[in-house]
Order: C-alpha cells, then sequence, then structure tokens
C-alpha cells in the first residue's frame, strides 16, 4: 500500500522514507485520500501521485489533485482545491477557498512572496507571481505580489511580481480577468474590473475601480485608467484615461462618456447629465475664445452648478493629475467632423 503524507510542522527532508517513520505527520491511505486525525473538523484529499512537501502548511478541507505540486514554504487556507496538474511554489500563501485549475503555476523559487487571498478562481494554465519580464530585475532581489478576494483569473492569463524589492504588483477584489491577459510588473489594479481578452498591460500601469476593458486593448507603461472608464477593443493606450470616460482607436483617443457604464454602475440621471455638460464645456468647445483646457478646468470648477457636484470634480481632478510631473497626460480628443 502507497502512503501520501501532510505536515504538521516538521523540517525533516522531504522524502517519503522519513515521513513514514515520522510520528508527526498525518498519514492517509492511498485509496481514501483522506487525513485521519481528530485535530481536524475536516479532512484533507491528497491523491497519492501529488508531490506535497512535508513543510508546506495545509488548512482543512484541502483537496489536491493528481501531479500537483505544493513546496515547502507554500500555505494553503481552508477549502482549497487544487485541480490535476496545478502548482504552488515558493514562499505562497493561498487564502481559504481557492480554487486552480489544471495547469495553474502559482509563485516560483525566486526571493520574494506571493500572496493570494480568499475565494480566488485562478484558471487553466494560469501563471500568477512568477519573476518580472523586466531586464532592470535581479535575480537576488525580493519581488512580491499580492490579489485580494473574490477574484476569477481565467485561463493562460499571466501576472508577475514586482521587479523591485520597494515595490508590489496588486491586485484588488472581485476583478474578471479574462483569458490571455497579462498584468506585468508593478501594477496596481483595483476592484470591480473586467478585463476582456487578451488585455496586456505593461509595467507600473494604475487602474483604479470599475474599469471595462474590450478585447486586445493594449496599455502603455506608467499610464493611469481611472475609475468608471472604458477602453475599446483593440486600443493602444498610451496616455492616462481620465475618470468616467470613453476611450478607443489604435491610438487611443478619448470618445466621449463612459454612459452605459455610469447607468449600470447606478450613476443617476442628474449625475450623467451633469457630467456630459462638463464634458462638453471641456472637451467639445468649438468657439474662438475656449481657452486652454487648463482655463476650460478652472471655468468647470467656478462654475455655479457643476462645480459642486462631486462626481465632476472627481473627474476634473483625475484630469488635473494626469498633468503632474511623471505623468503621462491624457488620451488625445477625437475631433468629429461637422459636415
Amino acid at each position: 500500500m502507497s502512503w501520501s503524507f501532510l505536515k504538521a510542522r516538521s523540517r525533516c527532508r522531504f522524502s517519503l522514507s522519513s515521513a513514514l517513520h515520522h510520528s508527526r505527520f498525518f498519514f492517509f491511505s492511498s485509496q481514501t485520500n483522506r487525513v485521519h486525525t481528530s485535530t481536524l473538523t475536516k479532512p484533507s484529499l491528497i491523491h497519492p501521485t501529488a508531490a506535497v512537501h512535508p513543510d508546506a502548511v495545509i488548512g482543512q478541507g484541502v483537496s489536491i489533485g493528481p501531479f500537483c505540486s505544493v513546496g515547502s514554504s507554500a500555505k494553503l487556507g481552508n477549502g482549497c482545491r487544487l485541480y490535476p496538474g496545478s502548482h504552488v511554489s515558493g514562499s505562497t500563501e493561498l487564502g481559504d477557498n481557492c480554487t486552480l485549475m489544471t495547469g495553474a503555476v502559482v509563485g516560483d523559487d525566486y526571493p520574494g512572496r506571493t500572496v493570494i487571498g480568499s475565494n480566488n478562481s485562478i484558471g487553466y494554465h494560469a501563471v500568477i507571481g512568477v519573476k518580472p519580464q523586466d531586464l532592470k530585475y535581479k535575480q537576488e532581489d525580493e519581488c512580491f505580489l499580492e490579489v485580494g478576494d473574490n477574484n476569477d483569473i481565467r485561463e493562460h492569463t499571466s501576472i508577475h511580481r514586482s521587479s523591485k524589492s520597494t515595490d508590489r504588483t496588486v491586485i484588488g477584489n472581485g476583478n474578471l480577468i479574462m483569458g490571455s491577459c497579462h498584468i506585468a510588473h508593478d501594477c496596481k489594479i483595483g476592484n470591480n474590473n473586467i478585463f476582456a481578452n487578451n488585455t496586456l498591460l505593461a509595467g507600473h500601469v494604475e487602474v483604479e475601480d470599475n474599469v471595462h476593458t474590450a478585447g486586445a486593448t493594449v496599455v502603455h507603461q506608467f499610464c493611469h485608467i481611472g475609475s468608471y472608464s472604458f477602453l475599446g477593443g483593440g486600443s493602444v493606450v498610451t496616455q492616462d484615461v481620465p475618470t468616467y470616460v470613453m476611450v478607443a482607436g489604435e491610438r487611443a483617443e478619448l470618445r466621449g462618456l463612459n454612459l452605459v457604464g455610469l447607468t449600470r454602475c447606478g450613476f443617476s440621471s442628474a449625475e450623467i447629465r451633469n457630467l456630459r455638460t462638463a464634458y462638453r464645456n471641456l472637451f467639445m468647445r468649438v468657439d474662438a475664445n475656449a481657452g486652454s483646457l487648463e482655463e476650460r478646468i478652472a471655468e468647470v470648477e467656478l462654475h455655479e452648478e457643476l462645480g459642486h457636484v462631486p462626481a465632476v470634480r472627481a473627474m476634473l481632478q483625475s484630469i488635473r493629475n494626469s498633468f503632474a510631473e511623471n505623468r503621462r497626460g491624457i488620451c488625445k480628443i477625437r475631433h468629429w467632423n461637422a459636415s
């Protein structure tokens, strides 16, 4: 009869013979793959072909399928499920009720750490928390990835750790990251975003909350994407996208407000009306006395009605921030042909 084993605070060598003779391991038969111990209220199931290092920390009710591997510094929370051929390596922590589909890889053995929150799903052959693709990265440097809760990360997605020890790649909560997306080193992703298939974010990109990208969107490094914005399919975004707006194009241009997204997110008709008025005053003025963008922003800020609307002020601040030092400015304005 073959046996598998689960760590219970031991530092002995990772070998089957040592484990079989060590009293501080929990053993379970390959026929049932069930931990036999009264200290766990819900047994863990580990397939006999899985390679689980004895120093790994495994929670209650964990299921580890055939040909999986769990490294020595890994921590798996309660209720995690590893489907066949998935792998957890290096200093990696999975929160409760995370699911790794077949072929998923989380973490690597380079210095640093990958922390995944609770209730996350990581799709088939996704690669999460490996070293960055950055020539400035040095293999002796620590690098980090932090992922929040309730994210759905679909098949073939790659998310990389930071490029230096003083930074983090961060993913917030409740994001849907569809198949074959890439989130590069040092990106900061907020909450409740939707990235359609093949969305590619270069290094140091910041995405706020409730952003929606259509398929095959590419974002240049160091760009900022404001909350409630929409990026059209196939867009190449090389400058910041202000809050609430929609951009599209091979070199993305402003195409108006994200009216569908604002409505779906519960903005009132009055808020949307005020935002439309502000947008027109900022970007659609055709009179000779329109002035510079800075002058138009100041004019909207001083408007007796618009200047006191929180949503309008948030959009204005987003635009101002994009022209701060070391920022890239905002996407160009699309000029429509009146004819």
